[in-house]
């Protein structure tokens, strides 16, 4: 079966389709069959992402190695049985469409709470969180005091973490590797980033969850997404002289497939 890999929160901004965009075409370009699901259904930006790489390496001739991308199949809401989902149903067969095709499945989850997202949560082998590194996006996993140095309880995004644990348990499946990416973290040893590594390593502990490196903030970002691009194309486009940032963020996301340790992958790149 295939590994799902599951990106979410329930916060826009913190850089959910960057995160999954270069994950899944990372995987694709070390030679996995990925599949691709985007339950934005209104702003699709992964989506767009990928049918911007589509149109940019068919307008020059190339071809690179891209993730598979699927909307969610539409279902004739006649044929559900009283108390059913249409949503769950067409997620299911979306998942099902690629598993037999699939070495993973990546789903990129909206900023906001869905049933969409919720189901998916409970489908994750892998989750990650993008999670910015300040206490307004903290705030998404669990509230401190006044200070910034105590826990006070979980938020309503921890909740569902657990009860979809809770559901895979039940159903006998693994248990979900959860992993919490900081990006956007500054270089200085500033009060506020060693307040967070300390409530988030608190956390870790609490919750059950794994922190890694995520991307810090960086032009090379926001001038990739109209040509559908990744850091590790760069060269196959024919930019020769890399300079420090770029090679500085290639670099972050070579420690971040690492850290994410999925079945089978090494980060050779």
């Amino acid at each position: 079966m295939a590994h799902i890999i599951v990106v979410g929160n329930e916060k826009g901004g913190a850089g959910k389709s960057t995160v999954s965009m270069h994950v899944a075409t990372a995987l694709a370009r070390m030679g996995h069959k990925v599949g691709t699901l985007d339950l934005d259904l209104r702003q699709k930006t992964l989506g767009r992402y990928i049918k911007n790489r589509q149109s940019f390496l068919a307008s020059k001739g190339l071809d690179l190695p891209t993730p598979a991308y699927h909307d969610l199949p539409e279902i004739d809401q006649t044929t559900l049985k009283p108390g059913e989902n249409a949503y769950d149903h067409r997620l299911s067969m979306a998942v099902a469409k690629m598993e037999s095709s699939a070495d993973f499945i990546l789903i990129d989850c909206p900023g906001s709470h869905t049933r969409l997202s919720q189901v998916a949560h409970s489908l994750a082998d892998t989750l990650i969180t993008p999670l910015n590194d300040s206490f307004v996006d903290f705030d998404l996993l669990a509230h401190v005091d006044s200070d910034g140095e105590e826990i006070t309880g979980p938020s309503v995004y921890s909740e569902m973490v657990w009860n979809a644990r809770q559901l895979r348990s039940q159903a006998g499946l693994k248990p979900i590797d959860w992993i919490v990416v900081r990006n956007r973290m500054g270089a200085q040893a500033m009060v506020n980033k060693e307040k967070m590594q300390r409530v988030i390593t608190k956390l870790a502990k609490r919750i059950g969850f794994r922190t890694a490196p995520g991307f810090n903030e960086r032009v090379i970002f926001r001038e990739l997404f109209p040509r559908g691009l990744t850091l590790l194309d760069l060269r196959d486009i024919g930019v020769k002289g890399m300079n420090i940032s770029n090679v500085a963020a290639r670099q972050e996301l070579r420690e971040l497939i690492k850290a994410l340790d999925l079945p089978g992958v090494t980060a050779d790149f």
